[in-house]
């Protein structure tokens, strides 16, 4: 059995966070593909393809880890969508292959009943589904009414008013060598991969399995919080490296990783699940708590609170609260800085993408950073906001929007002082 892992899209609707793709994010020490891949390792498959995009990033990145898998790379050179990255792969495929997104840790838990279902119907193309709240975000099946495993229709992001079905596709595919034929007769655009399941199910008997299993998506970059604490909840294991330095009063509960050299000073409490990288320093009474991710080279000053963040390498902060927020590596953030992360009517908390905006379907949610960005003293970060990378943010600035790539930003005092005249 072979698999292609999809690795070349541009995910621009994870911005502020796609300086490079997505599936590069790292999470407990290695990139989120690394977890994919290993745990295609567990399910048997070895046989892999990764399609990437012609800077090459995946590649250069994959040589860093040994994964004990044979792995060959093919170009997709404009992002043309899912069946254009598909066909590139098709000289390489020598029968039935799984077809995935590049974070689908979990594969391993679906690869067996894919193939039993395959096996059982005998049906060659298999997919993976999921009972969904909003359909209209999802590719969704449409079901024979008699067997109700058995796929008579796909529809990519129906209307909100003409959603036919709840069962929404998963982004895991077992499908057959002759795809890349019925694939040929389709006229090209980005949806074309579902155009070409369509036309498939046709002629042949298609299946499904739908999941009782929360499947995680990352399709926008707060997502990663759920992917996270599915991959802490499922590989986190309790250690703290020998050459680490732990002070005697510091207080570590729950089950919690500190790699190699980090030094946790005085005061500190780090309540797992958590896990803390190599070179860190935790400062004199810093919280660390609940499904935070500290990559290496991470800095928490004294009397700072993070909970429930995810820090990519080499971030300095200092006191202040951080909470369910991300920060790209490389940002520097001064002392007093603030995340708020619930709004004050305890609402959800939307966000603006690709000009739009939408809906987070999360009540609590932090500030979302890209990389190398610096932010000055007492700062004030609103919910859900989203900062690119290189930007500065002035001291004393109240953040309540998104800000581009690149930007300078303050709060300008005169604005306040006029502000309070007029009120």
């Amino acid at each position: 059995m072979q698999a292609i892992i999809l690795a070349a899209g541009e995910s621009s609707r994870f911005w502020p966070l796609n300086q490079r793709h997505k599936s590069l994010i790292k999470i407990m020490g290695r990139p989120l593909i690394w977890w994919t891949l290993e745990s295609l390792r567990k399910s048997g498959i070895k046989d892999l393809i990764i399609v990437e995009n012609p800077l090459k990033e995946i590649e250069s990145e994959l040589k860093n880890y040994f994964s004990g898998l044979k792995i060959k790379y093919v170009i997709q050179k404009k992002p043309l969508g899912m069946g254009d990255a598909i066909f590139q792969a098709k000289n390489l495929i020598k029968d039935n292959f799984f077809v995935i997104h590049a974070h689908h840790f979990d594969i391993n838990e679906f690869v067996k009943p894919m193939i039993e279902k395959q096996k059982k119907t005998k049906a060659k193309l298999i997919l993976l589904g999921k009972k969904v709240d909003k359909p209209w975000k999802y590719g969704i099946v449409e079901l024979d009414k008699k067997n109700r495993d058995r796929v008579i229709k796909i529809v990519e992001q129906p209307k909100k008013e003409r959603a036919s079905s709840n069962i929404g596709l998963k982004g895991i595919y077992l499908l057959p060598k002759d795809f890349f034929q019925y694939y040929r007769k389709i006229k090209k655009h980005i949806y074309d991969f579902e155009d070409t399941l369509n036309l498939y199910l046709k002629d042949n008997d298609v299946r499904i399995i739908i999941s009782e299993k929360e499947i995680p998506t990352l399709k926008f970059p707060w997502e990663l919080f759920e992917v996270t604490k599915q991959l802490m909840n499922k590989s986190l294991k309790s250690k703290i490296e020998k050459s680490a330095q732990i002070a005697k009063n510091a207080t570590i509960k729950g089950k919690v990783y500190i790699g190699k050299n980090t030094k946790v000073f005085e005061g500190a409490v780090i309540k797992g699940p958590c896990y803390i990288g190599e070179n860190c320093l935790i400062g004199n009474n810093a919280l660390i708590r609940e499904y935070t991710n500290l990559e290496n080279n991470i800095l928490i000053g004294a009397l700072a609170e993070v909970t429930r963040c995810i820090f990519q390498e080499d971030i300095h902060i200092h006191s202040g609260y951080f909470g369910d927020s991300i920060f790209g590596k490389g940002c520097r953030i001064g002392a007093g800085t603030i995340c708020a992360n619930v709004r004050i009517d305890r609402g959800e908390i939307k966000s603006v993408v690709k000009g739009e905006k939408i809906g987070t379907g999360l009540d609590s949610l932090g500030a979302i950073i890209g990389e190398n960005t610096k932010i000055g003293i007492n700062c004030s970060l609103m919910p859900g906001v989203l900062i690119g990378s290189n930007c500065i943010i002035g001291p004393n600035s109240v953040v309540s929007a998104s800000i581009e790539d690149n930007t300078t930003f303050y709060t300008k005092f005169e604005g306040i002082k006029k502000w309070r005249k007029n009120t």
